[in-house]
């Protein structure tokens, strides 16, 4: 994505987001466009923890559908409240805090649902899901760079044998997790590495940059095999926050500064169309399951879901129908967004500290999580499992579950007519 007294200005800078478009000391409401990612610093340090007891009494700007009616359920030192004009469909517990030295930038599952991967100030980390133990450190210590190098994105390859990281220095690590050692260093980009994610088969790295590239490489030998160029629009500010294949293989989509997603053949490196709607940067995009459509994140503070081939191509404008729901919900800007496995879920990330899970057939918001003191940079849903994480701010990465409600239980929770 991206003065007044010494004060002011710290507190601007402990609530920026980790991601690209976010200039520490920034007032939120300046024009974050006008600056290249390559301009904007790392991730700020976060602010201090608020009290467990302010983060459970207190309704961090939540909407009146979801804090009226009493559908609510407490942790120790997160909140959830449930829309009371839905029927309650899903519970949600906490499973593991994984408690980190820095800003938790991304977060990742493995293929198999074992491993989740976090990325912070110079290192990815690998945790147990059952046990929340760490079991991996990878860092470079051939780094010659002083100071911060944070971790941008980090992605497993299919057989779980790999893991890429994207950082700061503008270079691809693939790193063999057995022996925890860098096997391949993937170099071209000249500006931060925002997004990275393999292809399902395993043989394809996507990359997306600041440099206004998104870049596919062969993944075992490191070759280039396409650059794909934004540039189809007059647009100075249309550095390339988040990329992703299709579950098929056949299409790469990427979410730039410009406010636009666009939608590249793998095979053929050929650009296919793009999608116009965003009021301002694209922060996260991700295919549905059916290969059918994309879901998006953006700094305007939604979330938008496009059909694939209704966008605008290079001879024809797009379908007046090409965005089929947008969900309106969040504070702030939204960072990250994900869609279970299964298609019936979204969620997604806020700067407003909230992670909110929706129902993408009816564009409904299902409830609202409050579980971290900063904002929340990056989610992922396990492929495998009912567990989903998120990454924060906040110095923290949490593991949680989420199962059909009973029936029984949710019909007798107090809802409004």
């Amino acid at each position: 994505m991206p003065h007044a007294q010494a004060s002011q200005q710290q507190q601007q800078q402990q609530q920026q987001p980790g991601r690209p478009g976010s200039a520490r000391g920034t007032n939120p409401s300046t024009p974050r466009l006008s600056q290249p990612p390559s301009s904007i610093p790392p991730p700020p340090a976060a602010q201090p923890p608020a009290a467990a007891s302010t983060v459970r009494r207190t309704p961090v700007d939540m909407d009146t559908d979801v804090t009226q009616g009493g559908m609510r359920r407490e942790g120790a030192d997160w909140l959830i409240a449930f829309n009371n004009k839905v029927p309650k469909v899903l519970d949600v517990d906490l499973v593991h805090t994984l408690d980190h030295s820095s800003v938790v930038c991304c977060v990742n599952f493995s293929h198999d649902g074992k491993y989740l991967a976090t990325g912070c100030n110079r290192t990815a980390q690998i945790y147990d899901v059952v046990t929340g133990q760490r079991i991996s450190v990878l860092a470079d210590e051939s780094v010659l760079r002083k100071g911060d190098l944070y971790i941008r994105s980090v992605c497993f390859s299919p057989d779980g044998n790999f893991i890429a990281t994207g950082a700061e220095d503008c270079q691809i690590r693939i790193w063999d997790l057995a022996a925890k050692q860098i096997r391949t260093v993937l170099q071209g980009h000249t500006q931060d590495i925002y997004s990275l994610d393999y292809s399902y088969d395993g043989r394809l790295i996507v990359s997306g940059s600041g440099d206004r590239t998104a870049r596919i490489w062969e993944a075992d030998t490191g070759r280039l095999l396409h650059t794909l160029v934004v540039e189809d629009q007059d647009s100075k500010d249309a550095g390339v926050t988040s990329v992703a294949f299709s579950p098929d293989g056949k299409y790469v989509a990427a979410g730039s500064l410009d406010r636009m997603v666009r939608v590249w053949d793998t095979r053929t490196g050929e650009f296919i169309e793009r999608f116009e709607g965003h009021r301002d940067s694209v922060y996260s995009v991700v295919f549905a399951p059916d290969n059918k459509h994309l879901v998006s994140g953006s700094l305007d503070k939604s979330i938008k879901m496009w059909e694939l081939g209704r966008g605008t191509t290079a001879t024809s404008k797009a379908a007046p129908n090409a965005c089929t729901a947008t969900f309106a919900g969040h504070k702030d800007f939204v960072l990250s967004v994900a869609c279970s496995p299964c298609g019936n879920w979204v969620i997604s990330g806020s700067k407003d500290r909230g992670v909110q899970f929706w129902d993408p057939m009816k564009a409904q918001k299902l409830f609202v999580l409050h579980g971290h003191k900063n904002s929340v940079i990056s989610v992922a849903i396990s492929p495998k499992g009912n567990l989903f994480a998120t990454g924060s701010g906040d110095f923290r990465a949490r593991i949680w579950s989420y199962e059909r409600a009973n029936p029984a239980a949710a019909a007798v929770m107090p809802m409004n007519p």
